[in-house]
Parts: C-alpha cells; sequence; structure tokens
C-alpha cells in the first residue's frame, strides 16, 4: 500500500473532480493520503479540507499557516490552529516554514510565524511539516532553536544538499522525496537520496504540482507517487513493493496512525 504523505486535494484542479482522483489514486494502490490545508483566512477553504477529511477512510489532513500566508498570521490564529487539530483525522501542523523564493510575506512574518507554530506544535506534542525553499540554512537553525527533540517532522518535497539532509537528520527528522527525483536534471539529488537512510524517508506527490516523469508538465494527483518510489527503489536497490511498506510504516510512525 502506498502513502502520498504530501497533497493539496483541495486545490481547484484536484477538488473538481476528487472523484475520479480517489478513485485512481486506490486502483495505484494509493490508500493513505495527507492533504495540506492553509489556513490563510478563507472560512471556504478550512470547511473544503474539512469536508475532505470525511470523504475517505485514507485520506489525512496537516494543517498550519504557508510562509505565503505568513503576514496574516496572529496569536488568534495559532490557537485557531491549535482547536482544529482536536480533530481525530488531522495529524499534523504544516505545511509551515520558509520561502525566499516568491516572498508573497516579507521575511519577517515568515519568520516569526514559523517560530510560533513550531512552538505551538510542541505544545501540544504535535509534528510538523515543513516547508523550505531558498531558505535552508535559516530553516534548519529555526528548527535546532525551536524544535530540538521535539514530536518529529518532515522536511517535505526535498531538494537540498546532503549537509542539509544531515542536520535534518540528526534532529530525527524525516525526509520526503517528490516528482522532482524524477526529472532528469535530478542527479544530484537522487545522490543524496541515495545517502538517506530509508527509514527516514517518505514518499509524495505535492499535487498539483510537481509531477514526476512520464507525466512532467502535466497536473499531477496522488497515484502519480509509485512513479516516486520506483526510482527511489532503484536508487536503493529495492523492489517498489519494498519502498511502499518502508514509506508507509515511517508515515505511520511520524503521525502516529
Amino acid at each position: 500500500m502506498f502513502v502520498d504523505s504530501h497533497s493539496h486535494l483541495d486545490s481547484p484542479e484536484l477538488y473538481s473532480e476528487l472523484d475520479a482522483v480517489l478513485i485512481r489514486a486506490k486502483e495505484a494502490q494509493v490508500h493513505t493520503i495527507l492533504t495540506i490545508g492553509c489556513l490563510n483566512g478563507s472560512q471556504e477553504s478550512i470547511s473544503r479540507f474539512l469536508q475532505l477529511l470525511e470523504r475517505s477512510e485514507g485520506i489525512y489532513g496537516g494543517l498550519g499557516v504557508h510562509p505565503h500566508d505568513a503576514q496574516i498570521y496572529e496569536d488568534i490564529v495559532g490557537e485557531e490552529i491549535q482547536e482544529y487539530l482536536k480533530h481525530s483525522k488531522i495529524v499534523g501542523w504544516g505545511e509551515i516554514g520558509l520561502d525566499f523564493h516568491y516572498k508573497y510575506s516579507p521575511r519577517k512574518d515568515q519568520i516569526e510565524a514559523f517560530r510560533d507554530q513550531l512552538r505551538r506544535a510542541r505544545s501540544v506534542d504535535c509534528p510538523v511539516i515543513i516547508h523550505m525553499r531558498e531558505a535552508e540554512e535559516l530553516t534548519c537553525q529555526i528548527l535546532e532553536e525551536e524544535f530540538s527533540g521535539g514530536p518529529g517532522a518532515v522536511v517535505h518535497c526535498f531538494t537540498a544538499e546532503l549537509e542539509i539532509a544531515e542536520r535534518c537528520l540528526q534532529q530525527g527528522f524525516y525526509l520526503s522525496f517528490g516528482g522532482i527525483l524524477t526529472f532528469q536534471k535530478s542527479d544530484n539529488l537522487r545522490s543524496v537520496a541515495r545517502q538517506i537512510p530509508l527509514d527516514r524517508v517518505l514518499i509524495e506527490t505535492d499535487s498539483p504540482y510537481l509531477a514526476p516523469v512520464p507525466f512532467r508538465g502535466k497536473r499531477n494527483e496522488p497515484a502519480y507517487v509509485v512513479k516516486v518510489a520506483e526510482i527511489l527503489g532503484q536508487i536503493h536497490e529495492k523492489s517498489t513493493e519494498e519502498i511502499a511498506a518502508i514509506t508507509e510504516s515511517n508515515f505511520k510512525e511520524l503521525f502516529r496512525i
């Protein structure tokens, strides 16, 4: 059984044909999906996210304020997320972190929102889902300061250098690989993935984004996580089925499912 450990099922591209998307996932043996809810001030968005959790036994959720939306973050938002975490199928806080590529929110706001969410997640013993883009050094520093010895974390869509991977592993975190691992020009990332112990690895789609080969350039969806597993298996000289079993076990351990 495959697990897609990071997807955005509430995106218009997937939600508009959700029944078909979930059928294709099931046919591909993808029976567990973590869908990410990004609290951004829209009641429609949070309502859709909560409804998704009821659509299938295998759908779980992560909820947080994405760095793109950090400028709307305040104490009352953090308290709201803590209340939502009482839902039995919301198993992670995130995605949260830093994104200095698009800069949709000022750096100061991103850093403050990230630190506060880490502290709150730690206070309620909740694993976190980390987003880092063009901010790897600072992300690691903040994680080491705020979350060392915390309840667990996964750096989603990992694309950084081995040094960053090693710093995350030293903290006991998981690294999640997505469609980028399959791209022709991702030799360096595959080299990093080869050096990561499989008991610290998850697989994901980040759908509807970053579709793996041979679907690159098309809309991504949870069924395609199998392609990531195939490449990871080749890297580690394991069968796709072995990768499915290992990453499913890792997912369940991190999110206590």
